[in-house]
């Protein structure tokens, strides 16, 4: 990986960081660390039902916590979960 991509997903880490929290609610002046299941999902567009199915089957590889029943995921987690599925088409690129 290139300085100049690696650059780019950090910049575009931190921008979508920022929209999960301006998307929740959530106070930018002090960002909590982690964020419950329910929140994970809104952030992501998807139930908490699919993140229950994408950890038991480990289809995402997105990082989660778990104490007993509680899930929590990373907000820097979520980011860079998102920074690497962004992509600019769905296709080949032709000549």
């Amino acid at each position: 990986m290139t300085t100049t991509h690696a650059a780019s997903i950090a910049a575009l880490k931190s921008e979508i960081a920022v929209q999960i929290i301006i998307q929740l609610c959530l106070d930018p002046e002090n960002p909590p660390v982690h964020i419950d299941d329910k929140q994970a999902a809104a952030a992501l567009g998807v139930r908490p039902a699919t993140l229950a199915v994408w950890r038991s089957t480990g289809r995402y590889n997105l990082p989660f916590l778990k104490v007993g029943r509680l899930v929590k995921y990373r907000l820097s987690d979520l980011a860079e979960f998102l920074a690497r599925r962004t992509a600019n088409h769905t296709g080949e690129v032709r000549a």
